[in-house]
């Protein structure tokens, strides 16, 4: 008899030590997923940093030869402004309105930038100028990073969400308080073009 209670107790300590590995194991995934989306997230916000950087040595250089455009060089720097005072931090990937609103300053950033650029065609000696065409250039290699880093964010945020959705893992996942991450969506008007107006 008491070797048979003693069976029991070392089974019932194997099953409970069994799940308390299997929970740890699923949690430590959940955190390296989360780490992963977070890391991919800061990537995103250093491509845009980086055009947001760009953009005053972009406007100065427009500004030396376009003098009458100011509303279009306002416009930029505004939309520049307006982009960079939205931080969006790890915690608020939980929260798709407030990735919506990041996104939204976003597009208005990219739409002054693409007016402005399409502004620059009436002057052929800012287009030959070769800072201009620097910074035009580094100017869409950031836009392709952002596009990239998008990309990579959506992907780790996939990877995430399936793995805090999927069973058994989601009751580590509800315990935890692990969240699912907002994707990055395009903007409602994406698809259309852009209206330049002069």
């Amino acid at each position: 008899m008491l070797r048979g209670l003693l069976i029991a107790l070392v089974v019932a300590a194997v099953v409970v030590g069994g799940v308390v590995v299997w929970a740890v194991s699923i949690n430590n995934q959940l955190v390296q997923l989360e780490q992963g989306v977070n890391e991919k997230w800061a990537q995103v916000q250093n491509v845009y940093q980086r055009r947001a950087d760009l953009v005053p040595n972009l406007v100065e250089t427009v500004k030396g030869f376009a003098t009458q455009e100011r509303t279009v060089l306002e416009e930029v720097t505004k939309a520049r402004a307006s982009a960079t005072s939205i931080q969006l931090t790890p915690q608020a990937l939980n929260d798709p309105k407030a990735l919506e609103r990041f996104q939204a300053a976003q597009s208005q950033l990219s739409g002054a930038l693409s007016r402005l650029l399409v502004t620059v065609e009436r002057y052929p000696d800012l287009k030959s100028n070769q800072n201009f065409l620097a910074l035009q250039s580094q100017l869409e290699g950031t836009e392709n990073r952002i596009a990239q880093e998008r990309r990579k964010y959506n992907e780790a945020v996939r990877d995430y969400n399936t793995r805090v959705r999927l069973f058994p893992g989601s009751l580590v996942a509800g315990i935890g308080g692990f969240q699912q991450k907002a994707f990055f969506e395009a903007a409602p008007d994406a698809a259309t073009a852009p209206k330049v107006k002069f």
